[in-house]
């Protein structure tokens, strides 16, 4: 049992006595330098240069060529031993900029450094005025050469396909000599999947052939555009119910109209997309009221397709051709007269005792109409500080269950004065 005792009490001096090394071992590192950190160097080897102003470089005829350019450099840094140990390749950014170049030839510019902890700076860096890379710039040349399309895929039974349509039919090329020479062509390739309904739209990669239609892999190429955008349009042919957009009012329904539209029909081809959900052409809408009230009994629309759509059967006007079945008028005399929105404060008399109205519906609703089912309402709305006699609007109720319209404008004579406390209320108007 002692023993054991000893054995632990020998585990805890070690533990004490690292951990004292190790506090001694920091306070060295750290203030053991006339109070400052022990100073330390670190190589941090193959970092990669990046290399941005090329588009500016190619719009002046030059390009940057790998062969004899600097792709990395070693960086060392001095500083702090604690902190110099932390960095890798990942943390540290060369960038040159290319944009000033104006000429061809083997030569230096300078690069920038970038680190990604701000606890670093170039200050730290072992010859910080020798920041610059060797770049090898060659004049570049270019070569235009046609676009081809490879089509995979089929429209459905019904559907048709348009003209492909390529955004561009040539790309220029540009490179060294040697690698585009053997271009003769790039090709995209558009899959339209099966039994396709609607148009298809990609903006696609494509590849480099030669003369011989081999496939060429396109180092060193550089093309001025990453894509071609290639339509395919899919169009459909639909007969089109041509139809009028009728306003119902009472005593003027649709149910008691006679129509025909010529044509009734006419046929058009266009994008499958936009005819897939489009059955039909509204020409106009047509008040019922209107149609009764002019006699006509037909008039004439421009037919007007969906847009991007041909019209193959070649008529551009449909004449419509209407008349009411059954449509009888009417003079009834009515003598029921009540008013509505009577301002607060106010008495009214309404003087006029009978009045007659123009009815109309059909031949059986209007038989039924007698001058108890017609009230005349005096509408007050506008006179709420009128005092005196006044011709006012009106407005006409037809009950009796029929659907009868009524045609014309109405107005009443009316008395209106302040109430008095002898005045006994009017009746209220009967709800509409």
């Amino acid at each position: 049992m002692p023993s054991e005792k000893m054995s632990n009490r020998k585990i805890l001096y070690i533990l004490l006595a690292l951990l004292v090394a190790v506090a001694v071992w920091l306070y060295a590192d750290m203030f053991g330098n006339n109070n400052g950190p022990q100073q330390a160097e670190t190589t941090i080897t193959d970092v990669p240069i990046t290399y941005t102003g090329e588009d500016e470089l190619a719009d002046r005829g030059l390009m940057l060529m790998e062969e004899g350019t600097t792709a990395s450099v070693d960086i060392t840094l001095s500083g702090a031993r604690m902190l110099i140990v932390q960095p890798d390749r990942d943390d540290i950014k060369l960038i040159a900029d290319l944009s000033s170049v104006e000429k061809a030839g083997i030569q230096n510019i300078r690069y920038e450094v970038r680190f990604a902890d701000n606890r670093f700076s170039t200050s730290m860096i072992d010859k910080p005025n020798s920041f610059y890379a060797t770049v090898n710039v060659t004049e570049l040349n270019s070569k235009t050469v046609d676009v081809i399309c490879e089509l995979v895929g089929n429209v459905a039974e019904g559907y048709s396909a348009g003209e492909l349509q390529l955004s561009q039919k040539t790309l220029e090329l540009r490179g060294q000599e040697e690698d585009i020479q053997d271009v003769s062509y790039v090709k995209v390739t558009l899959d339209i999947g099966e039994d396709a309904m609607e148009t298809v739209s990609q903006d696609l990669t494509f590849q480099y052939y030669d003369a011989e239609d081999q496939l060429l892999e396109g180092t060193g190429i550089h093309p001025t555009e990453s894509t071609i955008q290639v339509t395919m349009p899919i169009y459909v042919t639909k007969e089109l119910q041509l139809v009028v957009d009728f306003v119902e009012s009472a005593g003027a329904r649709v149910s008691n109209l006679e129509y025909d539209i010529f044509p009734d029909t006419i046929t058009v081809s266009g994008d499958a997309g936009v005819l897939r959900d489009i059955d039909s052409i509204t020409l106009g809408q047509i008040s019922l009221l209107d149609l009764l009230g002019s006699g006509a009994t037909s008039h004439t629309f421009s037919i007007i397709i969906p847009e991007g759509c041909s019209n193959l059967s070649g008529v551009t006007r449909a004449t419509l051709k209407a008349d009411f079945k059954d449509i009888t008028r009417a003079q009834v005399t009515t003598g029921k007269f009540t008013y509505s929105n009577l301002p607060s404060g106010k008495t009214v008399d309404i003087l006029t005792q009978e009045l007659t109205v123009s009815i109309f519906g059909t031949s059986a609703d209007v038989a039924a109409v007698t001058g108890e089912d017609i009230t005349v309402v005096a509408d007050l709305s506008n006179y709420a500080s009128a005092s005196g006699t006044y011709t006012v609007p009106a407005k006409i109720q037809v009950g009796g269950g029929g659907d009868i319209g009524v045609s014309g404008t109405y107005h009443v004579q009316i008395t209106i004065q302040e109430e008095t406390a002898s005045d006994e209320p009017d009746p209220p108007p009967p709800e509409e």
